[in-house]
């Protein structure tokens, strides 16, 4: 049976970048203790805030933003998805939101920049334009995951927030041979109390594939996060979920499930 053990870190990110470093790094070493193949931290988990500081807290990769998480990756021999950050850009005032993977030599695997950005207003809740600080990413990712135990390698599909509204993302993923759907989020709380499990479990289902989702939480960027990180299996089921509160989830994945579901349910692309 192949198996692959992951860790999801909730964060409550503020405008602090070197405390909100400090603390992801905490948690993800508390969630390298469980000995996980991978752990993954959620969406701009060292920046929430005003525009300006986004800009600002922006940097090359791999840079000084990367070098603590992945001496722990090289230290601990684990994969590592840093959920996302801001990556400078050739526009100053629009970085990239960039989703980083780091392999246990602490090396960049991959890099994700989030493709649909956050453009929207909802009534008697947030209103908010991500394009007016962040360039759009234009190209899908799927990444191998080789393991470092000799089982087997495992395709990563790579995706940030707002893309879970786009189902066909994550159809792309899957056709480029995703079996594990990467969702690091900070989901407001005002539209991820009715639609954030519903979406992850969708997602899951359409594809017989794994969804992990660590999520941002509390109000320390001004707008509240919904959290509730969470693991969901490819028929939909959701095997993990954090509490209220930064901390960490883990489960075990079990790999031939996806197999087992795909056989059942062939809706995959070219089927």
């Amino acid at each position: 049976m192949a198996k692959l053990r992951v860790a999801l870190v909730q964060l409550s990110a503020d405008t602090d970048v070197e405390a909100n470093a400090r603390r992801a790094l905490a948690l993800a070493e508390s969630a390298a203790a469980s000995h996980p193949d991978l752990v993954a931290l959620p969406e701009t988990f060292l920046y929430r805030g005003p525009s300006a500081g986004f800009r600002e807290s922006a940097s090359e990769l791999p840079g000084s933003r990367t070098g603590q998480l992945a001496e722990l990756a090289r230290r601990m021999g684990i994969w590592i998805l840093l959920g996302s950050l801001a990556e400078r850009s050739d526009d100053p005032r629009r970085p990239y939101n960039t989703s980083v993977l780091l392999d246990p030599e602490g090396r960049i695997a991959a890099t994700y920049r989030k493709r649909h950005l956050f453009d929207v207003s909802i009534d008697a809740g947030p209103s908010d334009r991500e394009s007016d600080r962040t360039k759009p990413g234009t190209e899908s990712v799927v990444a191998t995951l080789t393991r470092v135990d000799g089982g087997v390698d495992v395709r990563l599909g790579l995706s940030i927030c707002f893309d879970l509204r786009f189902p066909e993302v994550y159809r792309e993923l899957a056709a480029g041979g995703a079996t594990i759907l990467a969702v690091p989020a900070n989901f407001t709380e005002a539209t991820g109390r009715d639609h954030w499990e519903v979406l992850l479990r969708a997602r899951a289902i359409e594809n017989g594939a794994f969804v992990i989702a660590p999520a941002q939480c509390g109000s320390g960027g001004a707008t509240l996060a919904h959290g509730r990180s969470m693991v969901v299996d490819p028929w939909g089921i959701v095997i993990a979920q954090a509490p209220d509160g930064p901390g960490v989830v883990t489960a075990d994945l079990d790999l031939d499930r996806v197999a087992t579901i795909r056989r059942q349910l062939p809706t995959q692309p070219g089927r």
